[in-house]
């Protein structure tokens, strides 16, 4: 009898990018080098609404997101940025706030000192800094002021709002090859180019490489991992992640996590955002989860301890185990901005809520914490597995309650001590 080899457990692979800070007073968020990957987001409100942007900043720290993008586009949003952070102080929220800039970067970081200082990062977009002789000129202003203030950077650069003439004259070239290249293979290289160069022209101003980072992103999956496969060839800058303009729902989660997720798996790219439309009356920290459960799919990182729960099928008619899942789902992420403090550790946690005994008590025992809820004709009784044993039967109206008792009891006595 021949034996077989072992089978290889899948680990996402190592990219050795350089490492960047961002700060905000006593919070420092490393970025790059064998710092995890980190979770970004962006507002939706308008910046000149101090409080109404303050307020979804902190939503969006409090589900998880380590730094937030504020749109800067005039001079009243510039003026309330600094009135923000002001806020955000004052509700003991320290996230880091990202400045959007677009077309007037250059004058609001210059005539705005107040808005430049309350930053912690700064994107710029080389392809809306300016045209012909004006362009060099006003991203050297931006890069000024971020050695001014000490601030990090990040060169994004976006396929809708690509430098046209770098594009045209990339096209010209291509057109004189005896065999031209796609059009879009063009387009990828134009990305990459826009991105590199503007990050060099920076450090021979007098920037920190390590104070700059990169994205170059596209809207198509298959696009977006051929750009990012060879911006990470040609680089060590940190790189950030995300598939711009995703879409809603279903449609911009799934497009999301199948691009970061191959990415990610190749040990390409250091911070990420979900650009997920929301839909009408979602929250935007809708993004923020997603982003998490990406990473935390791939084992990359912990957030929330995971509920496993099976999908249902004939012996499942009763809704009792779906519901009982999303109630203790849904109590779990309302829990961690708290939890994460008293109970290091507690985002390790494995639940499961299973809903028949086919796969229920098996996957309940790998499970920290789980239970079995009875299929149909099943008898009217609910194991619970605590560490792999069976500890006890639930039975009656309040199942979901005592069991929900239960995970609490269990995190003070597993995680409690910890801190001590």
């Amino acid at each position: 009898m021949t034996h077989p080899m072992p089978i290889h457990i899948a680990a996402p692979s190592a990219r050795r990018s350089r490492q960047a800070r961002v700060v905000w007073g006593s919070r420092v968020v490393t970025v790059g080098g064998n710092a995890p990957v980190r979770v970004q987001s962006m507002t939706n409100t308008d910046t000149v609404d101090v409080i109404g942007t303050a307020i979804q900043v902190k939503e969006l720290a409090l589900a998880g997101s380590e730094m937030v993008r504020i749109t800067v586009n005039t001079p009243e949003a510039a003026e309330a940025v600094p009135h923000i952070r002001d806020q955000l102080d004052k509700m003991g929220i320290d996230v880091p706030l990202i400045g959007d800039f677009h077309y007037n970067g250059h004058r609001l970081l210059t005539d705005h000192p107040a808005c430049a200082e309350a930053l912690s990062k700064y994107r710029i977009n080389p392809g809306n800094v300016g045209k012909g002789d004006k362009r060099d000129t006003q991203f050297g202003q931006m890069i000024d002021a971020a050695m001014r203030w000490d601030k990090p950077v990040r060169i994004g650069v976006n396929w809708g709002s690509l430098d046209q003439e770098l594009l045209a004259e990339l096209m010209d070239q291509n057109s004189l090859r005896p065999d031209p290249y796609e059009g879009r293979q063009v387009m990828y290289e134009a990305l990459i180019q826009s991105a590199i160069g503007s990050a060099q022209r920076a450090e021979a101003m007098g920037m920190d490489g390590a104070q700059i980072a990169l994205s170059c992103k596209v809207s198509g999956v298959q696009d977006l991992v051929s750009v990012y496969r060879e911006l990470a060839r040609r680089c060590d800058y940190p790189l950030h992640l995300g598939l711009t303009e995703a879409g809603m729902a279903t449609k911009g989660t799934v497009a999301s996590a199948t691009a970061l997720s191959i990415l990610l798996q190749e040990g390409i790219g250091d911070t990420i955002r979900v650009s997920l439309t929301p839909q009408p009356g979602e929250s935007r920290t809708q993004e923020v989860v997603i982003a998490s459960e990406i990473l935390q799919s791939l084992g990359l990182r912990l957030f929330v301890p995971s509920v496993t729960a099976c999908p249902g099928c004939g012996r499942t008619t009763s809704t009792t185990f779906q519901e009982m899942a999303k109630q203790i789902d849904d109590f779990l992420r309302a829990q961690m901005p708290v939890w994460r403090a008293r109970y290091p550790g507690v985002e390790g946690m494995k639940v499961a809520v299973m809903g028949c005994i086919v796969n229920g008590p098996g996957e309940s025992k790998h499970a920290d914490i789980g239970i079995s809820l009875p299929g149909t004709g099943e008898s009217p009784a609910a194991p619970v597995f605590i560490d792999g044993e069976k500890r006890l039967t639930l039975r009656g109206e309040g199942i979901a309650q005592e069991f929900q008792r239960i995970v609490e009891d269990y995190i003070e006595n597993r995680f409690g001590s910890a801190k001590a």
